[in-house]
């Protein structure tokens, strides 16, 4: 790759039934704003698993997308999950080694909603399964009948945790997000930092001070109309600086610099 080459992102896929068809889907909203930092590829959830290293060769960054599924628990040890959960045994072999492999190679990474969940077990943490059911916690879920303007919309806020990635790139210190999910961190992965809280203390966004690059993580969903949000906005913004960072560097060095 050139030095002045388009930062090719990886995008992570669920395995979905659609219709009669076993399929590789991503929502067109990770794409979108995954298009905003280079060039979106999505990377599909094979029955086999993926190689990590030949996956992650030509990237310059991976947004690990959120989902309708659930990582599944035994990768936690957690208890069992509840009747009706649904999972995604495929996405489950693509993301969580690939995350490792990613953070090792200094690939920058963001992960969203399910994509945040797999960062923080891919590391050794763990989830609460039921958020709703533990004593202290609000409800995060969204309404079901709703339609996505009013899912999608400011539900809690969020604090900030001084002198982090969030206060660096100027972030306010408090600011609303949405709240789309059941699941949420329980034990916080060794090498974890908090960097934001909702109201009744559930972690709402990580990052990893001592990884080889960009490492960050947030509950909510920030590629939601992002261009119209300045708090998603300054996200992604990072997000792509580290990626075409990434690309320089990686340019340099195949052409011997």
């Amino acid at each position: 790759m050139s030095a002045n080459a388009v930062p090719l992102i990886g995008v992570s896929a669920c395995r979905q039934q659609v219709g009669k068809n076993s399929s590789h889907t991503v929502g067109d909203k990770y794409v979108e704003a995954a298009g905003y930092a280079g060039l979106p590829l999505i990377l599909p959830a094979r029955d086999g698993g993926s190689d990590s290293q030949a996956l992650l060769a030509p990237l310059n960054g991976i947004l690990f997308s959120g989902s309708p599924s659930n990582v599944e628990p035994h990768h936690y040890n957690g208890a069992p999950s509840a009747a009706g959960t649904r999972h995604d045994l495929a996405r489950d072999r693509l993301t969580l080694p690939l995350l490792q492999a990613a953070i090792a190679a200094g690939v920058p990474v963001l992960c969203i909603c399910r994509g945040f969940q797999e960062l923080n077990v891919a590391l050794g943490g763990s989830l609460h399964q039921r958020v709703h059911e533990l004593p202290g916690y609000r409800d995060h879920r969204e309404a079901q009948e709703a339609a996505l303007e009013v899912q999608y919309s400011p539900n809690h806020p969020v604090r900030v945790s001084p002198g982090g990635v969030f206060e660096r790139i100027g972030l306010p210190a408090q600011f609303e997000v949405n709240s789309l999910h059941s699941q949420g961190i329980d034990r916080l992965a060794p090498g974890l930092r908090v960097e934001a809280c909702a109201p009744d203390g559930l972690i709402e966004a990580v990052s990893m001070p001592d990884a080889p690059g960009f490492v960050l993580g947030v509950q909510w969903h920030p590629e939601w109309r992002f261009a119209e949000n300045p708090v998603s906005l300054r996200l992604f913004r990072a997000f792509r600086e580290a990626c075409i960072a990434h690309a320089a560097r990686e340019g340099a060095r195949q052409n011997g610099f």
